[in-house]
């Protein structure tokens, strides 16, 4: 919040002029949404702009009546309760009309649960009724928190997979989940009367299987790594939430990762040897009902050498139907193998998934010189003739070699490799290029292709973002590639 009337989401900002711009649609959707979230009362340095607070909540309930436009869809409704809640519990007064309007939007939320969606969605739906269960007294708020709760219990069991990774198998997702987490166990403290011990016991066993999950996940630099849809600036980093977590008393590990931390659940990998950082996806695109967050990325990769991310997948920066959506989801803006120019899995519309890859033959280890993982996927097999795509990784504190085949009949294939922003080729050959990062050279060279190609690429590592990079295509030759990342 940037002014009383004036914010900035998703990298724009924009002001509210009238009534009715708290309901436009169109475009600009997503950052509608934002601006019901009410995010800003539990922002960094809120109670400098609590008389902005108070006039904004006091304009929302002037300009939404119930049950009309954005602001009453299940979704931005559960985040606003949460927040609001939070907002009166840190010692804020109530307005005269802002407790009947947060009574009213809780039971219009109990109405309206969004079973159809599921996933995330459900989950801040039964979050925002156990807060508002613990906001009011009587039968209605009682009512609300045991729903809530019970959706909680129910949906803490589907959502967070025995590695402690979130279903849906997004970053940026999981993190948003962890700290919901986090929120609930402070709720408990808070109302130890109104929920039941066992079931804040539950929240508080999750805590440090959620919180290793994302260490796993997280390159050196503390961000996330782009998997699915992910961006920067949406979610909570790992410092930020490892630090809740110790506010709240609860276990934060603090011993390095080992060489190979594997999330077997979630289908994800991450290799290290000395200062560099491999983390891959050899698994799932997500739950079958619910691929909504999925990209076509199967058995892509990131890379961080000496602190520095090298080759990043394209990240996500909109929601909106189109065919930048399409684009940002294709295997192509992935460091993946495209076949036949076609994804890996069919990814259409903004949140669906037809055909699917699936992960086969996942396997990894120790070697003189590193580690390695391999895995294959089957994506590919709805294609005439083709047959499961492989990929070896190799990693050693020098060096990164990458084998690619794809079994069946001769079919164009190229594997992918995009660059951070910060990282440039210096030179190019038919068989390889020097690339230059801050901290690092990196020579690449490719054997059994059919050569080396440099485009320009794009990386939307925040929502409203985009920044222009490079990427390398690799022909695979015969259905085959190695290509070898050294640095010294």
């Amino acid at each position: 919040m940037l002014a009383p009337r004036r914010f900035r989401f998703l990298g724009r900002e924009d002001e509210l002029q009238s009534a009715r711009d708290w309901s436009c649609t169109g475009p600009d959707r997503l950052w509608r949404y934002n601006l019901h979230y009410f995010d800003d009362l539990c922002a960094q340095g809120a109670v400098q702009r609590s008389d902005w607070h108070i006039g904004l909540i006091d304009d929302w309930i002037a300009a939404n009546p119930p049950h009309a436009g954005t602001g009453w869809e299940p979704y931005p409704t559960s985040l606003r309760i949460v927040n609001w809640s939070k907002w009166l519990w840190s010692g804020h007064a109530p307005g005269p009309a802002m407790l009947a309007s947060l009574a009213v939007q809780a039971h219009a939320l109990s109405q309206r649960m969004e079973f159809h969606l599921l996933g995330n969605h459900l989950w801040a739906n039964a979050k925002a009724l156990a807060f508002a269960g613990c906001c009011f007294e009587g039968s209605l708020a009682d009512g609300w928190r045991r729903r809530g709760l019970s959706l909680l219990q129910r949906e803490l069991t589907e959502q967070v997979l025995a590695d402690g990774g979130h279903f849906e198998r997004s970053p940026m997702y999981h993190a948003i989940v962890l700290e919901d987490m986090l929120d609930l166990v402070q709720l408990a403290n808070l109302f130890p009367d109104l929920i039941d011990n066992t079931q804040s016991q539950s929240w508080r066993n999750a805590v440090p299987r959620m919180l290793h999950w994302l260490r796993v996940m997280s390159h050196p630099d503390g961000g996330i790594s782009f998997f699915n849809d992910a961006a920067f600036g949406i979610a909570p980093s790992l410092a930020d939430l490892e630090d809740y977590a110790r506010q709240l008393g609860l276990p934060v590990a603090d011993h390095p990762l080992a060489d190979i931390e594997c999330l077997p659940d979630s289908g994800y990998v991450r290799l290290q040897a000395g200062d560099a950082v491999l983390i891959a996806d050899v698994g799932e695109i997500g739950p079958d009902y619910l691929p909504g967050h999925a990209h076509a990325d199967s058995l892509s990769f990131e890379l961080s050498l000496r602190g520095q991310r090298v080759l990043v997948n394209g990240g996500t920066n909109t929601y909106e139907v189109g065919e930048e959506r399409l684009r940002q989801r294709g295997t192509a803006a992935h460091n993946a193998v495209v076949v036949n120019g076609e994804n890996s899995s069919e990814v259409w519309s903004s949140f669906r998934v037809a055909r699917r890859a699936r992960p086969v033959d996942v396997r990894w280890g120790r070697a003189a010189d590193g580690v390695w993982l391999q895995a294959a996927h089957d994506g590919y097999r709805r294609l005439r003739g083709v047959g499961l795509t492989h990929r070896r990784w190799q990693l050693g504190e020098h060096s990164l070699v990458i084998k690619d085949q794809v079994h069946g009949r001769p079919v164009p294939a190229t594997a992918h490799y995009h660059l951070q922003p910060d990282c440039r080729v210096a030179k190019a050959t038919g068989e390889g290029a020097q690339i230059e990062a801050s901290e690092t050279s990196i020579r690449l060279q490719a054997q059994e292709t059919s050569g080396v190609t440099i485009r320009s690429g794009t990386w939307h590592s925040r929502f409203g973002e985009t920044t222009t990079t490079q990427r390398l295509e690799v022909g695979l030759a015969g259905n085959r590639a190695r290509v070898s990342l050294d640095w010294n």
